[in-house]
């Protein structure tokens, strides 16, 4: 078993205080751990050259939404993604309209076709 579940590693982290290079362990969902050289983790991402920054959740926002009447939202995921940074947002939520007749696996892959190659936000798939 390993010690941690996630390590961000070489990255630049940014808090409201400092700027530094460090590893941050997750286990659990929370930070565990800020130190050099940090392994032994299920998950490891490469944050070398990013900034690593505290952020929060927007949980509804509405980003290359289609309306019933086929009518785009007029954000797409680049530029609503780069909004949310900018208000210092590092997660994004998206409501993901289920028109009638469509699955909700369907919607969801609907959306995140849209998000993987425009966002600036890492998207995961559920």
């Amino acid at each position: 078993m390993a010690i941690y579940d996630l390590v961000i590693k070489g990255g630049t982290i940014a808090t409201a205080s400092d700027t530094y290079e460090a590893d941050i362990g997750i286990r659990d969902g929370r930070i565990v751990a800020v130190a050099d050289d940090l392994s032994d983790a299920d998950e490891t991402i490469d944050a070398s050259g990013k900034l690593v920054l505290p952020g929060g959740i927007e949980a509804h926002c509405h980003i290359e939404q289609e309306s019933g009447m086929g009518i785009m939202g007029a954000d797409d995921y680049q530029s609503g993604s780069i909004s949310a940074v900018f208000g210092g947002n590092t997660t994004i939520v998206p409501f993901a309209a289920q028109h009638r007749g469509q699955s909700l696996r369907e919607v969801v892959d609907i959306y995140h076709g849209r998000a993987g190659p425009k966002s600036v936000l890492i998207t995961r798939s559920i």
